[in-house]
């Protein structure tokens, strides 16, 4: 590999043509912007043609009006030094090379307090971090009621970070409700189209006032607070919340938690009334949570003696008992108790027909 030569980078997209080397292991590589970009020399191979990195038509006019504009410039009174090569543009950012796996797009604001030592009344930073291999055109905005204010907008480049601005504490409220809007795309080179992104973020000043909300990250030497604007492509969208909707909500919620009084007895009309009594623990008691088997049983058969109780002077009164089928351990219970404490009652299966095989008819005597 030598200087002039053609190369594609491995790993990435792109390539160019050689214009020197750092080291033994770092090759400089001029792309199509021409800007000079290191790469490791493992990454790159030496190819004949390389179809992608074919200056388009822009680049070329571009490249001819730099070459034009030093032969319109009045000559110096003394000869210049001749230079060795050809100026290049210059760029108030040093271009980073495309990084693995950064044409998914990920972006953050951060702020940054100034000393992390004095959280409670130090200035801030706030910075827009792009973490992947496209220019943005950005626009950062606060808002204030329905109204919002443009507080930097402008280029930021692929795989940095940009101030947006400086504020004291005093100014935090004035920030409590911020917006990025981002237009991603390449420069002179091919590339997937990413949907236009306006993301409107709610600041918690609170946590400004926290030392532990501050978190290390990989963008800062600090720590900072980051709020994702783009995580894996896709814009993130808060859920917005206001005091109103909660307190309904709030207030729906208390009343369908409220115990109800469960339904166990229906009467039917007629001559011979029939009481009907559901002994399925669900319909007695909205919650058993923390209640045994037994415990279960129990209040079952609790339910069981208050209508006997309260029926048992009624003579040919009777009563239909839902214990369901289940494993018989209800039935049997019931029973038992009809025996030992109201043997001159009649029981019998209630009518299969109305209740299936889980129901018990008392006839009161």
């Amino acid at each position: 590999m030598k200087i002039g030569d053609k190369v594609r980078f491995l790993s990435e997209v792109g390539g160019g043509v050689v214009t020197g080397f750092q080291g033994k292991d770092i090759v400089l590589v001029e792309d199509a912007d021409g800007f000079d970009i290191p790469m490791p020399v493992r990454e790159c191979v030496v190819i004949e043609t390389d179809d992608y990195n074919i200056p388009t038509m822009a680049s070329k006019a571009a490249k001819k009006k730099s070459e034009e504009q030093p032969a319109t410039r009045t000559a110096p009174a003394t000869p210049a030094p001749r230079a060795e090569h050809p100026a290049k543009p210059q760029v108030s950012v040093y271009r980073q090379p495309e990084m693995k796996g950064g044409d998914i797009l990920n972006v953050c604001l951060a702020f940054v307090p100034e000393d992390i030592k004095a959280v409670s009344t130090t200035p801030f930073e706030a910075y827009l971090v792009n973490d992947s291999n496209y220019y943005m055109y950005y626009t950062y905005l606060s808002a204030e009621g329905k109204s919002w204010t443009a507080r930097s907008h402008g280029l930021i480049e692929p795989n940095t970070k940009l101030l947006l601005e400086e504020f004291e504490k005093s100014e935090l409220n004035d920030r409590e409700r911020v917006a990025v809007q981002l237009v991603a795309f390449k420069d002179n080179r091919p590339f997937a189209m990413k949907p236009v992104a306006n993301v409107e973020i709610r600041v918690d000043t609170v946590k400004f006032y926290k030392l532990h909300t501050f978190q290390q990250t990989d963008f800062f030497e600090t720590p900072a607070l980051v709020y994702d604007v783009i995580k894996n492509d896709v814009p993130v969208r808060q859920v917005y919340v206001s005091a109103e909707d909660l307190q309904d909500a709030l207030i729906r919620k208390k009343a369908a938690d409220s115990p109800s009084a469960p339904r166990t007895i229906v009467k039917r009309g007629g001559k011979n009334e029939i009481a009907e009594v559901d002994l399925h623990i669900g319909e007695l008691l909205d919650d058993t949570r923390g209640m045994s088997n037994s415990e279960i049983l129990d209040y079952q058969l609790d339910k069981f003696r208050e209508v006997m109780e309260q029926y048992k002077n009624k003579r040919e009164q009777r009563i239909v008992f839902i214990h369901g089928k289940g494993d018989g351990v209800l039935r049997k219970a019931l029973l038992d108790e009809l025996k030992r404490k109201y043997p001159a009652c009649k029981a019998q299966d209630a009518s299969f027909q109305e209740y299936g095989f889980g129901a018990t008819m008392v006839t009161i005597k």
